[in-house]
């Protein structure tokens, strides 16, 4: 049975994740004592006392330890890739998934990411708001007209009806007003830190680059569907250039999803916190087999999901 794995973003951490995976699995105990965030990660993924988990420097390497110490304990089950991909951030646990970067490096790498994302957004007043109902053309439009007014950009392409724009606050809220009477059934403001995946995001792209210039990235092992392609990558695109840009332009996670399903994966598990990446395949290809797993719990019971996922 081929699997898709699918890698949820920033936005589905919470406290405790992974604490039960931690209690009871060595291979997660060995991926969360094995990585250096530059901080105590398991103390701010488990109970989060001092309230920083939602903060982005800290956000992105706690949830890529936790899927770097998942996908371990279902490679011990036999439960493993044929192809791969990630939201914004769940593109480093898919490069990890896929063999291109070790546990430690990932989890390395998205520290410095999270910090260089926190550092390009510092001082600019920004907004992220979910359009809900509009084609992709509308919400361009939208985006453009506003741009006299700053940056307004389409920043995630989710599912279809679901696009998030991003950008300066006044310009972003304009957008947003337009797509409304353009005929968007509603538009939802995100509690987020940053314009993520806009132009704004380019010093993180710019620091990203410096900081891939000592990393080896190897071969992926699997396909590997990319955020700002909506696909596979070329021979003429490299691994550190497409995260690079990745930072700081759209997310093409509903492309991602239909080219991975255009693989021939016979179902997709999302690798979670949350359940988010499971709604947008629901509305994306609706029918098509999904589960997610989070807990233990849900980690011994997906084996026989996926025989009866099988056998149907």
């Amino acid at each position: 049975m081929k699997l898709g794995f699918l890698y949820a973003g920033q936005g589905a951490q919470h406290p405790g994740m992974g604490a039960d995976l931690y209690e009871k699995y060595p291979a997660f105990r060995a991926a969360l004592d094995g990585a250096d965030a530059g901080f105590d990660l398991k103390t701010v993924s488990f109970s989060d006392p001092d309230g920083v988990l939602n903060e982005t420097q800290y956000t992105q390497p706690c949830m890529v330890a936790f899927a770097v110490g998942l996908t371990d304990v279902l490679a011990e089950k036999g439960i493993v890739p044929a192809a791969a991909a990630g939201l914004s951030l769940g593109e480093y646990s898919a490069l990890y998934a896929a063999g291109v970067l070790d546990g430690r490096t990932a989890v390395e790498i998205a520290a410095f990411r999270g910090r260089a994302m926190a550092d390009a957004a510092a001082g600019v007043e920004s907004a992220m708001i979910a359009v809900l109902g509009a084609d992709r053309e509308t919400v361009a439009a939208a985006c453009a007209e506003a741009s006299a007014l700053g940056v307004a950009e389409p920043c995630n392409f989710n599912c279809p009806g679901q696009i998030v724009i991003g950008g300066e606050k006044a310009a972003v809220e304009k957008a947003a007003a337009l797509a409304r009477e353009r005929g968007a059934r509603r538009c939802m403001p995100l509690k987020v830190s940053g314009p993520f995946h806009t132009s704004l995001l380019k010093p993180a792209g710019d620091a990203l680059r410096r900081r891939f210039e000592t990393v080896a990235f190897r071969e992926p092992k699997i396909p590997v569907l990319h955020n700002c392609l909506g696909g596979q990558r070329t021979a003429e695109d490299t691994i550190p250039a497409l995260l690079e840009r990745q930072v700081q332009s759209s997310v093409y996670m509903e492309d991602c999803i239909r080219a991975m399903a255009a693989l021939g994966v016979d179902a997709m598990v999302e690798i979670g916190p949350g359940r988010a990446l499971s709604g947008f395949v629901k509305k994306t290809l609706p029918g098509f087999p999904v589960l997610a797993v989070e807990t233990a719990e849900e980690v011994e019971k997906l084996p026989e999901l996926l025989k009866e996922v099988e056998s149907r």
